[in-house]
This record gives structure tokens, sequence and C-alpha cells, in this order.
């Protein structure tokens, strides 16, 4: 453990941790040690709420150090039968990894000889997978961006879908971050190296900054939008449900038979970039992800990639 990491265990002014201490009273320590290791705020608001549950339910002054494997099994059993509170799969699956994060760093710290949670059964619980497109399709929703954006009779030309589309695909971004985008944000300094900064205004999510190349075919298609809407402020300026129902036209124009929105363009960009031979850790900070959230996405990943190879070998064996 580094002394950046120990002094989230060593406050100035606070008693030194031991395993004497009660489990509630670690609880907002583990809280800086997760915000510190780059953990998502849904994951830190998740976890604590699930160790102020075992708190309550061991009892607010429960040393640490007196929590063993048969109070965390006994916890869960009752979680689980006795509560009266509905507990599916996956809160049952994300509470005992809670135990084991937290016991281990604790452990780890050297606050506790041993880590109780150790030995808890993991029951596997796999969510379901996101959609993702294939290559053919992915050309069809361009082509079909690029007929809007050209003029035809009775009709203006319309470069947003193609801009959207286009900006999902190169640098796998959630929604809420093309909606933060502002038209300097694009830094097109070197046209043949533009780079798209994604900022944060929210000093917890600094970790999520990062820089992303762009394609330097982005740039005109970025000049006729800017033309064509004048953005105030935010590049895009309308809502996220309108940028919704634009992917949902392109889809429908495309005949794509896929549902296609952020999550699915996001991920569709992730996966074929791994199919591409990017580098994994690279495609990580891309996406803007913790190490710890990147376990389970990229096993995503490649269970997608697989699934979409698999697809191509069977159609190209069909032709």
């Amino acid at each position: 453990m580094d002394e950046q990491q120990l002094s989230l265990i060593e406050e100035e002014g606070t008693p030194r941790m031991t395993a004497d201490t009660a489990l509630k009273a670690t609880i907002g320590l583990f809280k800086k040690h997760m915000e510190y290791e780059g953990f998502s705020p849904h994951t830190i608001q998740a976890f604590t709420s699930d160790l102020r549950l075992l708190s309550k339910y061991l009892g607010i002054g429960q040393p640490i150090g007196r929590v063993t494997t048969r109070n965390l099994d006994e916890f869960l059993k009752w979680m689980l039968t006795e509560r009266g509170v509905p507990c599916s799969p996956k809160t049952y699956s994300r509470r005992v990894t809670t135990f084991k994060v937290f016991f281990r760093w604790l452990h780890k710290g050297g606050i506790l000889e041993k880590n109780p949670a150790a030995p808890v059964i993991q029951r596997s619980v796999r969510s379901p997978l996101p959609v993702v497109l294939a290559a053919a399709d992915v050309e069809s929703l361009l082509e079909a961006a690029e007929e809007v954006r050209r003029p035809g009779e009775g009709k203006r030309g319309d470069a947003r879908p193609l801009l959207l589309l286009s900006l999902l695909s190169q640098a796998s971004i959630k929604k809420g971050e093309v909606m933060s985008i502002i038209p300097n944000h694009i830094d097109r300094s070197d046209p043949l190296n533009p780079t798209l900064f994604i900022r944060y205004r929210n000093p917890a999510k600094r970790y999520k900054e990062r820089n992303i190349q762009l394609d330097p075919d982005l740039l005109p298609i970025l000049d006729e939008y800017l033309e064509q809407y004048n953005p105030p402020d935010n590049l895009f300026t309308c809502t996220a449900r309108n940028l919704e129902y634009v992917l949902r036209d392109l889809e429908e124009r495309a005949g794509v038979d896929k549902p296609v929105s952020f999550e699915c363009v996001r991920w569709t960009s992730a996966v074929h970039s791994y199919l591409d031979g990017a580098d994994t850790d690279a495609l990580r900070q891309k996406m803007g992800l913790s190490e710890i959230t990147w376990r389970e996405t990229l096993s995503k990943i490649q269970r997608l990639a697989g699934a979409l190879k698999n697809g191509a070998a069977e159609r190209s064996s069909g032709e």
C-alpha cells in the first residue's frame, strides 16, 4: 500500500484504524479509497450502501476484526430468505463483490490478519450483453446519414446525423459526454490529427477526462453542421432524446434490424476496435473506464467480438 493510499486510512486528526474499529466508522474511509482508485460514482454509492446495510445487520459497534465468514454467509442468507425484501441475483452478486473488495482492502492494508470475505462463494450472474452491429450495418448507417447530408429536390441537407454517428463511431463515447461537447473541445490545430477533448465539470469525474483522436474526414462534416446550426454553446443544440430519434431514423432509413442507440454505437465502436487489434489499455482509456470497471467490460467486448466473428463466418460459408 503506497503512502497516498495509507493516508486514506490514517487521516490527520483521526484515530488510527485497527481491527477494533467499528465497521460503520470505516465506511467513509473506504469511500475515499474507492474515489482515489477511480471507481465509478454508481459503484461507490452501491458499495457504501451495501456496507451500511451489513453494519446495521451486525450492529453499529461491530468491530471489523470480529466480522467472520459465518457472519457474512448468515447476512447473505438473511438477505435472500428472511429480510422480506426482494433480492435479485444481480444485487446478491454485487453485495458479495462489495464484501470481497472491502475486506481485501483492509487485509492488504495490514488492518486485518485474515480476510473473512475470501471464502464467501460468489454466484455468477451475467447481465445481458449489449447490442452491437456488424460492419455491414455500420456502413449502411453511414450511407443513410450521407443521404440525409446531401441536399435534394425540395429539401435541405442536414449534416447532424452524420456528425453524431461519426463522433460515436470514432470516439466510443457515452450519451452524456456527447451532450457536454462544445465546439472548441475539438482541436483542429493539426488538420490531419484532430482531437476530441472529453471534459467534466464535476471534479469527482476528472479521472474520466481524456483526449481522443478523430478521423480528419470528420472536419468537413463538422464545418457543415456548424454553418447549418450555429450552436451558441454546446455542440448539439437539441436534447439527448431528440438525438436518439435521429439515430432511430437512420436505423429505419438504413434498414438495420437492430435497435440503434447511443449505447449500441458506443459498444459497436469498441468491439470493432478490439477486432482491429487495438491495444486493450488504450481502448479502456478511450472509453473512460477505470481498471476495475474494465475487467467486466473487456470480458463483454471479447464475447461480443467472438459472436460477430462467428456470425461473419456463418454468412461467408452460406454464400
